[in-house]
């Protein structure tokens, strides 16, 4: 019954007794309901069912199979109108093949819709929109193909498929779940292996002993009621030895293995991700509750301490995702890197990692600004201006981060969200327009110390200059930042030239030792450990009644600084008065003809 698009439905009772029926196809019409075939009764092997095409089509109901034949079926239901498949739907059918593919708006298969069946030996779910598989009747699937069925991210458990020798699924993660089970069997077999030949006492002694033991213990040594007489003998599951076929095999970008490889990384990460927040959190609330005069350097590392605490935030995310699902990712991978979860991190470390090498490269054109000139107070950097190119830079890194979220490039190619995809040459050419960009920085950051230290060993200018000693400190730890950015930046410009020199795996090293060691570090740099911080600190402690005489103290410290420092600018303009009426004194008149 093909192509008969009027026919709008097939009465119950149409297909009654037909023992020599091999072949029924029912495609292509335009019926409602799932057509009758109850009473078939067909005494043929290998009997083959066609029911595709028909759009209308919403359900398969319970026992919709039952009686169709007591031999082996084939059953091709493929593009219809399926929606859901209910509880007991194949029960009384001996299952050979259960063709389901492109059925795409098929969401749910009941979790007894296989109860009661023999079988299926191949299951084809292709181009569906099944989120799950059923819970029960999957044991004799030998053959599971579930291609470009995205809407499938989580497997049942393993232990379902205990006949699976083939599979061809969506996901590579998915393959990596058989991979890992099969390396537990295969280790389980090895022991059976070994294990002696089965005592004729093991049945006798079996009976003897009240014991139960764990069903993880494939091999049980009995020594307890005969003593010296030991034996071994195998469960079933031992003599089942796994050939399983997987594709999509898992690539270089995603082997199979959780979030943080390696132990020693999960524990690192979070004392990294406290730290990093912690400090930060600290150093913005003291600077931004500061009572004095927000200057250019205040400023600019309040810019540096957001960026290191979105920093924090992103390992943070990692580290809080990897736990959840420590030895089951391969359940969660898809979900992860293409849900929000995933651009949300991405966006955090792009921002963060842009907009700090962007206020660190500030921070040191500012010092070498300020040194080098010095004696002329007129040119030094305002505050407005500050804003304005901090303002340029969260423009800069705000695009930077977004751009992956656009299409260019993206963050689900990798398992720690950080845009790797070079497929297309836009993705190629974003991902080197960063790293050349953060290299032309560790540049400029060099170059500009290296002109500061060559002005802070003249003695005559050091004297004169208050800001030497704080440019001496800034240059080593700047310069200490960059270069722990340097192995980042090498390896990753490197794989962006499709010459990948390390593995997703030991990049992960990099991405906890390197990647974030400044935003944890920086605000203890720069900040905490600076005398003017630890005032701000009392200070404000002061206010909640505590540390009140350390707070009185740099109170009265920075008076008598603030009134030194004030003497010393009103000499030094008095001399630069006096020097400028000289030069003036000094200049020779016109002689009149």
């Amino acid at each position: 019954i093909q192509n008969t698009k009027n026919l709008m439905d097939i009465e119950r009772g149409a297909f009654v007794n037909l023992p020599k029926l091999k072949y029924l196809s029912i495609c292509n019409t335009g019926i409602r309901l799932f057509p009758d075939v109850t009473k078939i009764n067909s005494l043929e092997s290998n009997f083959l069912l066609e029911i595709c095409d028909n759009l209308y089509i919403s359900t398969i109901p319970p026992n919709a199979f039952h009686g169709i034949s007591n031999e082996s079926l084939t059953m091709n239901l493929y593009k219809n109108g399926f929606k859901v498949i209910q509880s007991h739907a194949f029960n009384g059918t001996k299952l050979d093949k259960l063709v389901l593919r492109d059925n795409r708006n098929l969401r749910v298969i009941h979790d007894y819709a296989l109860e009661g069946a023999s079988g299926p030996n191949v299951l084809d779910i292709s181009s569906t929109s099944l989120e799950s598989l059923p819970c029960h009747g999957l044991e004799p699937i030998q053959v599971l193909i579930a291609n470009s069925s995205y809407s499938l991210k989580k497997l049942p458990p393993l232990d379902k498929f205990v006949s699976l020798q083939r599979a061809e699924l969506t996901y590579p993660s998915h393959c990596c779940a058989f991979r890992n089970w099969r390396r537990i069997k295969d280790n389980l077999s090895r022991q059976c292996e070994s294990s002696a030949t089965r005592s004729p006492y093991a049945d006798e002694t079996l009976k003897k002993t009240d014991k139960t033991y764990p069903p993880d213990n494939y091999s049980v040594i009995l020594e307890e009621e005969n003593e010296g007489i030991s034996f071994d003998f195998d469960y079933d599951f031992c003599q089942t030895k796994m050939n399983l076929r997987c594709t999509p095999v898992p690539d270089a970008f995603n082997p199979c293995e959780d979030i943080m490889g390696y132990d020693f990384l999960r524990i690192l990460i979070w004392f990294i991700n406290i730290l990093a927040i912690t400090g930060n959190i600290i150093v913005l609330l003291v600077l931004l509750t500061s009572r004095y005069k927000l200057t250019v350097p205040r400023f600019l590392m309040c810019n540096l301490s957001f960026a290191d605490l979105c920093m924090g935030l992103y390992l943070l995310l990692i580290a809080s995702v990897d736990s959840k699902t420590r030895s089951q990712y391969y359940n969660h991978a898809i979900e992860w890197q293409t849900g929000a979860g995933c651009n949300t991190a991405g966006f955090f470390t792009v921002f963060a990692s842009e907009l700090s090498v962007y206020t660190l490269t500030v921070i040191t054109l500012e010092r070498w600004h300020t040194i080098t000139y010095a004696m002329q107070l007129e040119r030094n950097l305002r505050l407005r201006h500050a804003i304005m190119i901090m303002i340029g830079g969260w423009i800069f890194s705000l695009s930077m981060a977004l751009l992956p979220i656009a299409g260019i490039s993206n963050y689900m190619k990798v398992s720690i969200c950080l845009p790797m995809d070079i497929e297309t040459s836009v993705s190629q050419a974003y991902i080197l327009i960063i790293l050349v960009l953060n290299v032309i920085a560790f540049l400029v950051v060099c170059i500009c110390y290296v002109k500061i230290y060559l002005s802070v060993q003249n003695p005559d200018f050091a004297a004169k200059n208050k800001d030497t000693k704080i440019a001496k400190r800034m240059a080593i730890l700047i310069f200490t930042d960059f270069t722990c950015m340097a192995p980042i930046s090498f390896f990753a410009i490197s794989a962006a030239f499709k010459v990948p020199l390390i593995t997703v795996t030991n990049s992960k090293i990099l991405l906890v030792l390197f990647y974030p060691i400044n935003s944890c570090a920086n605000p203890f740099l720069y900040a905490i450990f600076t005398k003017a911080f630890r005032r701000d600190f009392f200070i404000l402690l002061s206010r909640f009644g505590c540390c009140k005489t350390q707070a009185e103290l740099y109170r009265v410290s920075t008076l008598s600084a603030y009134n030194l420092n004030f003497r010393k600018h009103s000499s030094l303009a008095g001399a630069n008065k006096n020097s400028q009426r000289n030069t003036f004194v000094l200049v020779p008149s016109h002689h009149r003809d």
